[in-house]
């Protein structure tokens, strides 16, 4: 079974059983926004979070194993994403990414926000004039050196 059939896997299970992401994080045990990034392909799962999964989906043993592997990263089809949703993720680096890098070079000095050292909280926002989503990221700053 290879990883893309393990995603599909997962996903088809979670429809089937009508889960919520957050219900199955809190059988892996983890935040509902990281255990959806590993199960839809792109963090490794210790063998006990994968276990976890797999027990909540009902997954098979080739499942576990492939939950383990250490992935491709960033590893979308397209470049530049054509799903509406996504697309404007890309829309808002393109807008703001240099507004991102101003803001944060002033802030903390030449460097990076990191996307390991990384948390995210995705909730709804309740407004009159329509739901908004919210999201918080929070990465460790990490300096370039001088060598």
């Amino acid at each position: 079974m290879s990883r893309a059939e393990v995603t599909e896997l997962v996903v088809t299970r979670k429809l089937e059983k009508k889960l919520s992401w957050g219900a199955i994080a809190e059988a892996v045990g983890q935040s509902k926004e990281w255990t959806t990034a590993a199960l839809l392909g792109q963090m490794t799962m210790t063998e006990e979070q994968a276990l976890a999964a797999a027990r909540v989906l009902d997954l098979p043993a080739d499942a576990v194993v492939q939950l383990q592997v250490v992935p491709y990263k960033g590893s979308l089809p397209t470049t530049v994403p054509t799903d509406p949703l996504i697309y404007r993720f890309y829309e808002l680096i393109n807008v703001y990414g240099t507004t991102f890098k101003a803001l944060i070079n002033e802030e903390f000095g030449d460097g990076i926000m990191s996307a390991i050292d990384f948390k995210m909280d995705l909730t709804r926002e309740v407004d009159p004039k329509g739901d908004r989503v919210q999201i918080v990221m929070s990465g460790k700053f990490l300096p370039y050196k001088m060598y």
